[in-house]
């Protein structure tokens, strides 16, 4: 069974920083495509980023373009979301999701597998 467990999340001021990970275990992820999105009350699944297979290839959302870093380690079958800078509008939860063609894609519809989700409060 595929599981995606996403971990790191939790309550931090404006400005600050945190990591998410996002550790998948019951399948291979060396050739997996992985993203990121969140929700907030009463809003829309919004695209964060994504990371191709290889790694090379990283796409992000235009909120959060020059705040936040997509990376992976394969060995450890875990993407990172490294965020910096956070606004009170990055308030949300954060959900990672795997793509078994391998291709990034900034689409929900895209992806295989998907994480339960770890919220990421900011306070003003």
């Amino acid at each position: 069974q595929v599981q995606l467990v996403e971990s790191g999340g939790g309550l931090v001021q404006a400005g600050g920083s945190l990591r998410l990970a996002c550790v998948v275990s019951g399948r291979t992820v060396s050739t997996d495509a992985m993203g990121w999105f969140r929700q907030a009350p009463g809003k829309e699944r919004e695209f964060v980023a994504s990371i191709n297979w290889s790694g090379y290839i990283k796409m992000y959302g235009d909120s959060v373009k020059g705040r936040f870093t997509i990376s992976r380690d394969n060995a450890k079958s875990t993407s990172y979301l490294q965020m910096s800078s956070l606004e009170p509008e990055d308030t949300a939860v954060y959900y990672c999701a795997a793509s078994t063609d391998g291709i990034s894609r900034t689409t929900s519809a895209g992806y295989n597998y998907w994480g339960q989700g770890t919220q990421v409060t900011v306070s003003s």
